[in-house]
């Protein structure tokens, strides 16, 4: 399968004296360098593939790009067959547009970009909000359809299953259609892919972070309405799904303190421990609505 590699390993049963030798299914990790028309902006440990849907992300996630018009092109550096080739890849500007590598903060350039780099702070919070604002209201989403995200997420974790060591991320609609989902080693990555396709799709864009214009925004049945991701709920995940404009966030884990406070003041509804039909709700419950029999 894509993104996997065999190794071998020398397993141990309960008891067992002999170890019985198999190999085994391992999620492939390797350096992905994000460069703005050649010019190196950072380097992250990814899942090849669907690597123009994580720069695009990243990204849009950093302010350097609004939406697909400000792309002309994305192409990885280098030649096939070259060593390394697919491990860099370029983002050129769209005629006209100037994108401006200088948004990438300067403790993130040049790093990896983890959940821990790069921001942090009740300070990041209001520099956030600065850029892009709080998210309108609603739309409505039954709360059923939150409570079994997760379970609809394990329906994409082709890798995950086979390996047990990637994570996920899915967009959703308010009706509940999946509209893109992604595996990863990084969580953020997974959330990266997912933004990127929907940047691709004309179905996201930073521009209706600053403008009210109804036009601007995509009609609900493309529109994402819920993000769903694997693991912990990061202040970096509602981040992106503040500039994103997606306004549901739910985790099969916990959030921080941090996520939380800024989830309360983007006005986005960000739930934790989405399992079992069960979840907490921890901001902006009014989005989410009991559906009656």
């Amino acid at each position: 399968m894509k993104g996997i590699v065999e190794r071998e390993v020398k397993h141990f049963a309960s008891g067992g004296a002999e170890p019985a030798t198999r190999a085994d299914s391992i999620a492939i990790e390797e350096p992905l360098e994000i460069r703005v028309t050649t010019e190196p902006v950072a380097i992250t440990m990814r899942t090849p593939g669907d690597d123009a849907r994580l720069a695009l992300g990243f990204l849009l996630s950093e302010g350097i790009i609004r939406s697909i018009d400000d792309v002309g092109a994305v192409s990885h550096c280098g030649r096939p067959g070259d060593e390394g080739f697919g491990n860099v890849i370029d983002v050129t500007a769209a005629p006209g547009v100037s994108l401006d590598v200088d948004k990438v903060q300067a403790t993130r350039r040049g790093t990896l970009t983890t959940s821990a780099c790069g921001v942090c702070g009740r300070r990041s919070v209001d520099d956030l909000l600065a850029i892009c604002g709080q998210l309108p209201p609603g739309p409505t989403v039954d709360l059923r359809l939150v409570a079994s995200a997760t379970e609809r997420l394990l329906g994409a974790q082709h890798n995950f299953s086979q390996t047990g060591g990637v994570h996920a991320a899915a967009a959703m609609n308010a009706q509940g259609q999946v509209l893109a989902a992604f595996e990863d080693v990084g969580r953020h990555n997974a959330v990266d892919k997912v933004i990127g396709a929907l940047i691709q799709e004309r179905r996201v864009s930073a521009e209706s972070a600053i403008r009210s214009a109804g036009r601007l925004l995509p009609s609900p049945v493309s529109a994402p309405a819920l993000l769903v991701v694997s693991g912990r709920a990061s202040f970096e995940i509602v981040q992106k799904a503040t500039i994103a404009r997606i306004p549901i966030v739910a985790s099969v884990s916990a959030p921080s303190s941090l996520a939380i406070d800024l989830a309360q003041r983007s006005r986005i509804t960000l739930a934790g421990f989405v399992r079992n039909g069960s979840l907490n709700v921890y901001t902006h419950p009014e989005r989410l609505a009991a559906s009656t029999p």
